[in-house]
């Protein structure tokens, strides 16, 4: 864990149960909903090792972890049922390597152009913020969707 890293404070709230955007943890990361859900079902995957490139992984677990965050988006796709995902790592903001898995829908305001290109004012947006209900549905959803994708014995709730 470094100090002043962002995702290093996440992983350090899952590790003392007091994230409740988190939804399991896989072998190499952890499944977090994002804060804001203006594309129901945006989900992380935060990297266990404080790293800010995927090179500086060795192999092995550099291959699991692009594994891992195909079978998280494959279980979105399944949860919420996109027209499109979109897999993102950019790092420019926080370098701690993490992967923005973003489902894109029919009614999406700008479908052809990345999300970040959107008015943060807009998709980080108070009312986008799950209230208790609503996040335990969509942990629920998409947990369910993770044991089919990733696997019952490779989940750590």
């Amino acid at each position: 864990m470094h100090h002043k890293c962002l995702v290093c404070e996440r992983i350090s709230k899952i590790l003392n149960h007091e994230n409740p955007y988190f939804v399991a943890e896989l072998e190499t990361g952890y499944v977090v909903l994002g804060d804001f859900q203006f594309f129901k079902g945006y989900v992380l995957l935060l990297c266990k090792q404080h790293k800010t490139e995927l090179h500086q992984l060795d192999e092995e677990f550099k291959m699991k972890f692009l594994k891992e965050m195909s079978e998280v988006a494959e279980a979105v796709h399944l949860a919420f049922q996109p027209k499109k995902i979109n897999y993102e790592m950019l790092g420019n903001a926080f370098s701690h390597l993490h992967w923005h898995i973003i489902p894109r829908y029919e009614d999406d305001p700008n479908p052809l152009k990345p999300i970040w290109t959107m008015d943060s004012k807009i998709i980080n947006a108070e009312e986008t913020r799950p209230n208790d209900q609503e996040l335990s549905e969509l942990k629920e959803k998409l947990l369910n969707a993770l044991k089919t994708t990733v696997g019952f014995g490779r989940l750590v709730i």
